[in-house]
């Protein structure tokens, strides 16, 4: 019988591409775990279908893979049987703003307390580089030749027309901020959206790590209120743009907080569970025969 220290012990390392802004990312979520003295089992990392969705496997906390696009309803579900996890969902753009625009508008909304990680490198990277619902207009690459059409949906100002009451922007080529936002979102009780710029390495060769730094500004640093929601959709409308710009024109990437309220949660209003979350709740002596009666 092989004895437990004879095991050789391996452990998982990341698969994505070598320069993927997902490694910022991660270690970000990681620095601000720690920095929030969070333990293991009191976080929950839901993702979806993705090359950021893979990003539980590689944190030493509880983790669900489920569903492409699909992240949200699990979460949720997480958070309503034991409200005491801090729940963090992580998706791509085509994740949240595609497949999962629906989920993440009503958990918006809701005022649901949750952090949203969206890893946004404008492509759907792990199918190899289709178009996503962020990519800048008038791109084209080897997977649609045709220059794109369509007007990029802007995170930012749809998190705050739905009703989320902390939205922010951060960059993957930034960790000391990303960590600062992930940190501030998870404190924050209520809906809470980091849009991530992540750059491809592979499949975006316009949105690289350089780019970026020729563009990004921090909010904070020009005076912004966060607490002034009309002031952070003029932010918002900064980028992206809805047009292409003119030869040797750059826009302005604002990152940081834009916007947050102090707003009640859909927790605080369910009845079930204001006394206590369901997972502590006593079964016993429930008689569910009437109920069955009435709908069967």
């Amino acid at each position: 019988m092989t004895e437990l220290k004879d095991l050789e012990i391996t452990y998982d390392k990341p698969n994505w591409c070598p320069g993927c802004g997902d490694f910022g990312v991660w270690i970000s979520l990681k620095n601000a775990i720690v920095s929030l003295n969070l333990n293991p089992w009191e976080v929950v990392l839901v993702s979806g279908i993705g090359c950021s969705s893979k990003l539980p496997y590689w944190v030493k906390t509880y983790g669900f893979n489920g569903l492409h696009g699909r992240p949200m309803p699990v979460a949720e579900g997480i958070k309503l049987a034991n409200q005491g996890l801090t729940v963090i969902v992580i998706g791509g753009d085509g994740d949240q703003y595609g497949e999962g625009a629906n989920h993440l508008i009503h958990a918006a909304r809701r005022n649901i307390d949750l952090t949203v990680m969206v890893h946004n490198n404008q492509i759907y990277g792990l199918t190899t580089g289709q178009f996503s619902p962020t990519t800048d207009i008038g791109e084209k690459n080897k997977a649609n030749p045709n220059p794109i059409i369509e007007v990029p949906l802007n995170p930012i100002a749809l998190a705050l027309s739905a009703g989320a009451t902390f939205v922010a922007r951060g960059f993957a080529g930034d960790n000391k901020q990303e960590t600062q936002l992930i940190t501030e979102g998870v404190k924050h009780k209520g809906f809470a959206i980091i849009d991530t710029m992540q750059p491809c390495v592979t499949f975006n060769h316009k949105n690289t790590f350089s780019w970026f730094y020729e563009r990004v500004y921090k909010l904070e640093e020009e005076g912004h209120d966060p607490l002034n929601r009309i002031k952070a959709f003029e932010r918002a409308e900064e980028w992206p743009l809805r047009k292409v710009l003119e030869q040797n024109q750059k826009e302005r990437i604002p990152t940081g907080i834009f916007y947050k309220e102090d707003r009640s949660t859909w927790e605080d209003a369910t009845l079930q569970i204001q006394k206590a979350p369901l997972v502590k709740q006593s079964m016993e002596n429930r008689d569910i025969t009437p109920l069955l009666r009435e709908l069967m």
